[in-house]
């Protein structure tokens, strides 16, 4: 059983390898046009891209690393299965399952580097590549925000948006606490930046929305009041600027404790809540493609190795655009963010066994 456990692993390295290199050079060229920009319009030296450039590598292996391992599978195992290997093997009474076991050993190591990517790598990636925009003294306000994230950087506000379009930001929640009184919280459907000419300063504009206003009866009580243009003037402050992390720097840890501190504040944290369990969810994403491809692979019959890549495909890209949806829905929190993070394994986790138990019932 080593000899066949160490010729599969063997059978392996080589797609593994190549896949991997292929599809991060892949992912990178797509990434190129954003740096050009850039350095094109925003006067960014050749040299802060470089270094933006190298640590998008990480960033990238939590997504390629994951279908690597499924196109690994296929592509390998189903070299195997064509040329009747497996068909062999089967015969000479080892049993299918005999043949995962390598590779599920495999995908749980895998799974852990993908956790520490996740933890610690992609967010420290992210923060180096902030602060070193940053420092390359951009003026733009919307340099600072990220849709998903709860930003401190202005003032005493906490500001939280779902999309950005250029200068435009959509769904803009903007949260004043204040120690022992209610959370004020301000909500508009849209907002833009707009400039205070010669000094430290920016306004907010913000357009159809509601406005928490202090009770003057009772202060710690609030009104609504609805507006169709408001403004709020903050503080354009580079140091805290700088020290605010944002949701995709931040590490479990980090992510865990500021969860806390906004539920503190009575601030729906479901961003953050999503943000945390798709990270705990991806990790996961090596083991359940390996799953995934196994009985694909096994019941090759001189499939050309492009249908075999199709297959990846038609595996890898439902997955993360399902956890995608899933992670925006979780973030409005329109259904419970643990439960609908965890929806997408739950599926995949489901089919596979399925697969593999038809396969072995064969």
């Amino acid at each position: 059983m080593r000899i066949i456990r160490n010729y599969i692993l063997r059978e392996c390295l080589q797609p593994f390898t190549l896949s991997l290199t292929v599809l991060t050079s892949v992912f990178l060229l797509g990434y190129l046009p954003q740096l050009a920009n850039k350095v094109i319009n925003n006067g960014v030296s050749l040299t802060a891209m470089s270094k933006v450039f190298l640590y998008y590598i990480p960033i990238l292996l939590g997504y390629t690393l994951p279908i690597a391992c499924l196109i690994t599978v296929i592509l390998a195992l189903g070299q195997m299965s064509s040329e009747n290997e497996i068909l062999a093997m089967r015969a000479s009474g080892i049993h299918l399952l005999r043949l995962l076991t390598p590779l599920i050993v495999v995908g749980i190591a895998l799974c852990l580097v993908v956790y520490i990517l996740n933890d610690r790598i992609i967010p420290e990636s992210y923060d180096a590549q902030t602060r070193i925009l940053q420092e390359t003294g951009s003026q733009d306000p919307s340099a600072m925000l990220e849709p998903g994230s709860f930003i401190n950087a202005f003032d005493k506000y906490i500001i939280f948006i779902y999309r950005m379009e250029s200068d435009l930001l959509y769904g803009v929640r903007i949260y004043e606490p204040a120690p022992n009184k209610p959370t004020r919280t301000i909500i508009a459907e849209q907002g833009e930046f707009v400039h205070v000419p010669g000094k430290d300063r920016l306004m907010l504009k913000l357009l159809n929305g509601t406005s928490d206003e202090p009770n003057l009866k009772d202060p710690n009580n609030f009104y609504k009041l609805n507006f169709q243009q408001s403004f709020i003037t903050m503080d354009l402050s580079k140091k805290s600027a700088r020290s605010d992390k944002k949701s995709k720097a931040m590490t479990l840890k980090e992510l865990h404790n500021k969860i806390k501190n906004l539920r503190h504040f009575s601030i729906d944290p479901s961003p953050l809540i999503a943000e945390y369990h798709r990270r705990l969810a991806w990790s996961l994403s090596p083991l359940l493609f390996i799953l995934l491809g196994f009985p694909f692979a096994a019941i090759t019959h001189r499939r050309a190795k492009s249908a075999n890549l199709l297959y990846a495909l038609l595996f890898a890209a439902p997955y993360y655009i399902l956890s995608l949806a899933c992670q925006g829905m979780a973030s409005q929190n329109v259904l419970n963010p643990v439960l609908i993070m965890w929806a997408p394994n739950a599926i995949a986790l489901a089919s596979a066994i399925f697969l593999n138990w038809k396969l072995c019932t064969r």
